[in-house]
C-alpha cells in the first residue's frame, strides 16, 4: 500500500507530525515499535510543557497524545524500522521487523534517541539486575533502599529527585564539580536531605553477586582517591545516542550520528525529513519536539505539492 507520508516514531515529534499531515488530507502511516509517547513514558513529571501549570505525568501526556490520534484516520503500523530505501520512482520502501514493508512518498523520521551506556565494568553483566536507565520504570523495586544515579544533566537530576521520594538514599555521581542541569533542579537536589553529591568522580566498576548489584567503585578524578559505595541499584543518565541507523547513507549526520537538517527539518536526501531528538540540535524537550514535528509535516506537505505539480 502506498502512503503519502510515513512517520517513524510516536513520541511528541511523531505524533505531532502525523496529526498535521493527516489534517492536510494526506494518507499517513505512523510506525511505532512500542507505546505512544516515546521517552516521555520514562519521565515522572513534566513541569515545563505549556498548558500544564501544575505539571503532568509522562504517562498522562502520552495518554492524551493517544486520545488525540484516535480522532483521525492515521494508520498505525506496529514494527521497528530496519531500513529505508529510495526507489527509482522517487518513493521510499520501509523495511520493518517481522518482514513487514510499506511504501511512502515521504518519510518523517522521529525515532529520537536512547540512553547511552556508561561503559563501566559490570554494567552489562548486571543490566536488569540493578543497572537501570529508567527510574520511573524501575524505581519502585528499590523502595527504602540505597541507590546511585550517574550523570549531571536534567535527566539525571530529575530522576534523582524522583528516586529520593521512594528510596532511602541517593548517591548522585557526576564526573564534573558542577552540574549541567537546570538551576531549578540543582536547587531541589541540594535541598533534599537524602541525596548525597559525589562530584568530580567517575564509576570505575559496578560490583555485585548472584542477586544483583551490591556496590559501585568510585574514583575521585582530582586526587585518584577511591571509594566503594554500597547500593542495590544504579541508574545511568550519561547522554543519549540517536536511533538513526535505519536511514539511508545519503542522509547526513554529525559525528555522533544525529541527523543534520535545516530549519525546516529537511535532510540531505529529498523526501526525508527529521524531527525531535534524532536531530542534531541543542534543545531536546517535549516542546521543541512538538515544534519540530509541526515544521517537518509542513515541509513534507510542501514537498509533495511541488512533486505532484
Amino acid at each position: 500500500m502506498l502512503y503519502d507520508a510515513a512517520v517513524i516514531g510516536a513520541g511528541p515529534a511523531g505524533v505531532t507530525a502525523a496529526l498535521y499531515l493527516v489534517r492536510s488530507g494526506l494518507k499517513v502511516a505512523l510506525v511505532e515499535n512500542s507505546a505512544t509517547g516515546g521517552q516521555i513514558l520514562s519521565t515522572a513529571e513534566i513541569e515545563n510543557y505549556p498548558g500544564f501549570p501544575k505539571s503532568v505525568k509522562g504517562w498522562e501526556l502520552a495518554d492524551l497524545f493517544e486520545a488525540h490520534l484516535a480522532n483521525y484516520s492515521v494508520e498505525r503500523v506496529r514494527g521497528q524500522a530496519l531500513s529505508v530505501e529510495k526507489q527509482e520512482n522517487g518513493n521510499f520502501l520501509l523495511n520493518l521487523s517481522e518482514d513487514k514493508t510499506l511504501e511512502a512518498c515521504t518519510v518523517v523520521a522521529c525515532t529520537g534517541a536512547r540512553h547511552r551506556p556508561l561503559g563501566a565494568p559490570g554494567e552489562e553483566a548486571f543490566a536488569g539486575k540493578g543497572v537501570s536507565y529508567c527510574a520511573v520504570c524501575d524505581g519502585n523495586f528499590y523502595r527504602g533502599r540505597d541507590v546511585a544515579v550517574v550523570g549531571g544533566g536534567n535527566s539525571a537530576l530529575e530522576e534523582a529527585l524522583y528516586l529520593s521520594r521512594i528510596v532511602n538514599k541517593v548517591y548522585l555521581i557526576h564526573r564534573r564539580d558542577a552540574f549541567r542541569g537546570a538551576m531549578v533542579y540543582q536547587d531541589k537536589i541540594r535541598e533534599a536531605a537524602n541525596i548525597e553529591l559525589v562530584t568530580g568522580s567517575v564509576v570505575d566498576e559496578i560490583r555485585g553477586g548472584a542477586a544483583g548489584v551490591e556496590a559501585v567503585a568510585v574514583r575521585h578524578l582530582a586526587d585518584g582517591a577511591t571509594r566503594t559505595i554500597p547500593v542495590d541499584g544504579i541508574f545511568i543518565y550519561v547522554g543519549m545516542e540517536p536511533v538513526s541507523g535505519y536511514l539511508p547513507e545519503e542522509v547526513n549526520r554529525d559525528a555522533a550520528g544525529f541527523v543534520l537538517t535545516d530549519t525546516e527539518m529537511v535532510t540531505s536526501l529529498p523526501g526525508i525529513f527529521a524531527a525531535g531528538d534524532i536531530r542534531a540540535k541543542r534543545c531536546r524537550q517535549v516542546s521543541s519536539a512538538v515544534g519540530d514535528g509541526a515544521t517537518a509535516a509542513t515541509a513534507a506537505f510542501s514537498y509533495l505539492e511541488q512533486r505532484n505539480a
